[in-house]
């Protein structure tokens, strides 16, 4: 029998990558999502047979409910992502960045994995020298990090539940964002053609949009040996400042100026590299470059030719 994958938040920009790869890999997939952004990535995957959706909140409790009674495994990606937004709206933050995991931890039986991203930003602001490992202290800097942190001391101290800490995403998806390092700072040097650049030696881990799908699926497939752990999800060879990451793009964007400068701050003051040797360990590695995934974003930019917020 065909196992079933319950996605929620399956639109989003790691949800929509995430459904196709899980139908190639086999498994019937329920999408939920409340389609927020208006979001239309999903429409290729409705002649699959073995694809649902749903629109709904994953907050709404009778709606999950009916959901995650026939899902064999959970996948939870629904999130108020990143600090500025969870800044906007706190209440909203908190409700589904961390109520709504307590509402499908609650409804799911043991029987029943759930694989949760958090994010390695709970590391906070080391010093940039020393490598995180799953047992380094969690130190989140914000109220986006501490949800996660909260969400995922909530799973992990129940049975059969997997935590990935996923490093800075990059790589494009049919619901783009712009707002992570990588993809912004190479949309900047294609459409702006010059960057401004505040602490340029803070460091970070990056990782492909792919790789992390791949990821989930390899977690399906070997639970029995991963459950009840934290994973770093990471690329070991992208531990980069924030400059090195932009002289990589320079040398794929011709003419892109890029300006370090001391005076100002950027208000993320995460600083960390991190160590994903554990899920080394387990049998699964992180396998596109970041090479590859900017020659990838230079050639999608290609495709937004007009942004309805500039007046160009």
């Amino acid at each position: 029998m065909t196992a079933s994958v319950l996605v929620m938040g399956g639109a989003g920009y790691l949800g929509s990558v995430l459904c196709e790869r899980l139908l190639d890999a086999g498994f019937r997939v329920t999408a939920v999502d409340s389609l927020l952004y208006g979001q239309h990535g999903m429409f290729h995957l409705c002649e699959n047979e073995r694809f649902e959706f749903f629109f709904g909140d994953v907050r709404n409790e009778g709606l999950m409910r009916s959901l995650v009674g026939k899902a064999d495994v959970i996948i939870h990606l629904a999130a108020i992502v990143g600090a500025p937004a969870c800044d906007r709206d706190p209440w909203a933050a908190v409700s589904v960045n961390l109520d709504s995991v307590k509402l499908v931890n609650r409804l799911r039986s043991p029987d029943q994995l759930i694989i949760y991203p958090t994010t390695n930003s709970g590391y906070g602001t080391k010093s940039g020298d020393v490598y995180c490992t799953e047992e380094t202290p969690l130190e989140p800097i914000s109220l986006y990090g501490r949800t996660k942190v909260q969400a995922e001391e909530e799973l992990l101290g129940s049975s059969n539940a997997i935590t990935l800490r996923l490093a800075t995403v990059f790589g494009m998806s049919p619901r783009m964002r712009l707002d992570l390092l990588v993809n912004h700072f190479v949309h900047t040097a294609v459409t702006d053609g010059y960057i401004i650049i505040f602490e340029k030696d803070y460091r970070r881990n990056y990782i492909h949009i792919r790789d992390v799908a791949d990821c989930f699926v390899y977690c399906i497939g070997n639970a029995h040996r991963m459950t009840g752990r934290p994973y770093n999800v990471g690329l070991d060879a992208a531990n980069l400042s924030k400059a090195e990451l932009a002289l990589l793009i320079k040398e794929q964007v011709s003419g892109f100026h890029i300006e370090f400068s001391e005076v100002g701050s950027d208000p993320d003051k995460r600083n960390y590299i991190v160590s994903n040797q554990r899920l080394r360990e387990a049998g699964f590695e992180a396998r596109r470059s970041l090479e590859d995934g900017i020659a990838e974003l230079v050639k999608g930019y290609r495709m937004i030719v007009r942004n309805p917020y500039k007046n160009v």
